[in-house]
């Protein structure tokens, strides 16, 4: 079973920049898309259903914002569509896709790098979101949260974590939430479990000659419970093409 991961930065740049022939080539169960960028009325039908694909979505209120999505081979048995959070839903944030005992969520985590405003909304996010990760590890279910989670957990998980430590994104705050939910709520962070000291990166800012330098951030995981965390078998960040300004990031799992 292969997943992916992607952050879009818009999904019409994406399609632009050669999206639809990778994927096409990809041979994915499911692919996690964030950060759309568009509603419904802007979506073609390649980009609804592509190759067959069940396409599912959560759009932002705000035009050009946000917004996230699920592409599954096979036709989910339930989407659980927002967090039941209307602040939050409105920014189009959350959808799950659930298979059997299988849930497979595509989360985009706020961002704070804006200003105090909006790292107070992540936090309170954080807040929110930590005891619905709770109710997933303990409703029993095989759970896969990938996403945009919009932390560097480690110093191992950016390159200048020297110059970030007081930058939204490495706050220490933030890598203590995400410390917590691996180790007292149960999560695993699946790129982690299967390389402990790899420093590999899947954003890159805009600016200077980030890109070019490899001097990037690891901000999107496959966070999962234990049992399907056993068996993850091989990941990948896929970098020959650039798509956005996040890498797809993908794990392959035994069946």
């Amino acid at each position: 079973m292969r997943i992916i991961t992607l952050n879009l930065n818009g999904i019409r740049s994406a399609y632009n920049k050669g999206l639809l022939e990778w994927f096409g080539k990809q041979d994915a169960d499911v692919l996690c898309v964030q950060e759309l960028k568009a509603q419904q009325a802007d979506m073609t039908p390649d980009m609804i259903a592509p190759f067959g694909y069940h396409g599912y979505f959560h759009y932002a209120e705000k035009k050009g914002y946000s917004g996230v999505g699920i592409y599954s081979k096979t036709k989910p048995d339930n989407v659980i569509v927002g967090l039941g959070i209307p602040e939050f839903d409105m920014e189009g944030r959350y959808i799950e896709a659930q298979f059997g005992n299988l849930s497979v969520v595509s989360l985009y985590l706020p961002s704070g790098s804006s200003g105090e405003e909006r790292q107070a909304v992540k936090f309170k996010f954080l807040d929110s979101f930590m005891p619905h990760m709770v109710a997933l590890k303990q409703s029993g279910r095989d759970v896969i949260v990938c996403g945009d989670w919009n932390i560097a957990h480690t110093e191992k998980d950016l390159k200048n974590w020297k110059g970030n430590k007081k930058n939204s994104g490495f706050l220490p705050e933030e890598r203590a939430w995400i410390s917590a939910l691996l180790n007292e709520v149960g999560f695993v962070d699946v790129f982690r479990k299967l390389h402990p000291e790899l420093e590999a990166y899947t954003w890159w800012s805009n600016r200077g000659q980030a890109w070019a330098k490899d001097v990037g951030w690891r901000l999107d995981y496959q966070i999962t419970t234990p049992g399907i965390a056993e068996k993850a078998i091989n990941t990948g960040i896929y970098k020959e093409q650039r798509f956005s300004d996040h890498a797809p990031f993908m794990v392959d799992y035994q069946d």
